[in-house]
């Protein structure tokens, strides 16, 4: 079977309406099956004026808005109805692509188990973790079962990085797992695209030390971490700014937490590779990611990072080397970590210039074909099984 065979439908909750890291990796897959032949259909929320076109064909899902404080950005997919389901019907894909959690993909389980298909499952965000930022930390087991009941009904999963592979494997949510790592286009992030005169207009002198927030403004971020640790710094007296790249509904807490912190708000495309390598030091305390795209940009842009030792961060980051990982939540343990990039401008160069080398490792196009490869495989198992339990009955019927 050839990649130019596969059949794909895809359901996300979040195709393109909002702009986040999920949806641009999902874009990108998309872009590339489409190059290589493959027939895909997309299945997700529409709205009026979303963020950016679609790459490939989208099909409005029933869906309402995000029933929570502060996501009012977000639309639930409810579900599938009947005009989605003769959507299907005439597509006639050979594999199904869950990359949401939600109702509509739940639906879409159902519907590939009615008519026999293999079913991937994409893990994006780690959603369980979710309720805490919150005040519904209580919540986490029933999600977690809810997710498990999800993907262990699924044929396979892919994840992002290798650490979130192994959280997978401990929840118990399956056993065959791929990694579909991210990667970078080297044409917007590179250490060349940082610009003095962008730094000056934003209040940025040539010889301070920036440290960087990079990502949508919501709670689930670290905002109150990444605020806390500021704090710490400058009750150190370390000498630094701040330096926000983003926008999202908590940016009215956030800046009355930084007061003094640079805003520069929501930035895409060549406005933010310029913006992040103009920065010094990135700076991601978030624990919910299950690879960080944005570590990696910043890699690629030239900066030390210091991150969470969670998922994601933790297989791109080496310790000592491009940057620093610390135990999630601890404000103290952050500053302590950022504090000798902010002096010391030789280590911050050296830890700046070995994650630009690794980042320059992580191609889209081969780290997309894996995501092929997994469907091909899919699609032959199950091929496979029909042709077996075919070939039993021809024989039971034979010798009836």
């Amino acid at each position: 079977m050839q990649t130019s065979d596969l059949r794909i439908a895809l359901f996300s909750g979040n195709y393109n309406y909002t702009r986040d890291g999920a949806n641009q990796a999902l874009n990108r897959l998309v872009e590339y099956l489409l190059r290589q032949g493959s027939a895909v259909r997309i299945y997700a929320p529409k709205v009026a004026n979303p963020d950016f076109p679609p790459t490939g064909d989208l099909v409005g899902v029933p869906n309402v808005r995000m029933p929570v404080k502060g996501r009012g950005e977000y639309r639930l997919p409810t579900g599938l109805d009947r005009k989605v389901k003769q959507d299907l019907l005439r597509f006639e894909p050979n594999i199904v692509h869950i990359s949401s959690p939600d109702p509509a993909g739940h639906a879409a389980l159902r519907w590939a188990q009615d008519y026999d298909l293999p079913v991937l499952a994409s893990v994006h965000t780690r959603f369980e973790t979710y309720p805490r930022y919150y005040g519904l930390g209580f919540m986490e087991p029933a999600i977690e079962w809810i997710l498990r009941r999800l993907y262990n009904r699924c044929d396979a999963l892919v994840a992002p990085s290798q650490s979130m592979v192994d959280t997978l494997l401990e929840q118990d949510m399956h056993d065959d797992i791929t990694i579909w790592s991210r990667g970078v286009d080297r044409t917007i992030f590179s250490p060349a695209k940082r610009d003095l005169e962008w730094r000056r207009a934003h209040g940025l002198d040539d010889d301070d030390v920036a440290v960087v927030f990079l990502g949508r403004l919501v709670m689930e971020k670290g905002l109150d971490i990444f605020a806390d640790t500021i704090i710490e710094l400058r009750k150190r007296q370390v000498p630094h700014k701040v330096l926000v790249i983003g926008d999202g509904p908590a940016r009215g807490w956030f800046e009355q937490a930084l007061p003094g912190g640079i805003f520069a708000g929501f930035k895409t495309g060549a406005d933010l590779g310029l913006a992040l390598a103009s920065g010094d030091v990135f700076f991601n305390p978030s624990i919910t990611e299950t690879f960080g795209n944005v570590t990696l940009e910043a890699m690629a842009s030239g900066l030390p990072v210091v991150a969470a030792g969670a998922t994601g961060a933790s297989s791109l980051v080496d310790p000592g080397e491009t940057g620093q990982l610390v135990p999630p939540g601890d404000a103290a343990a952050y500053a302590e970590a950022i504090a000798p990039y902010c002096t010391d401008h030789a280590l911050r160069r050296a830890h700046g210039e070995a994650g630009e080398r690794k980042a320059s490792g992580y191609s889209w196009d081969a780290i997309n074909q894996v995501v092929a490869d997994t469907y091909i495989r899919l699609v032959e198992q199950r091929e496979a099984e029909r042709a077996a339990d075919e070939a039993r009955i021809k024989t039971a019927l034979e010798s009836a």
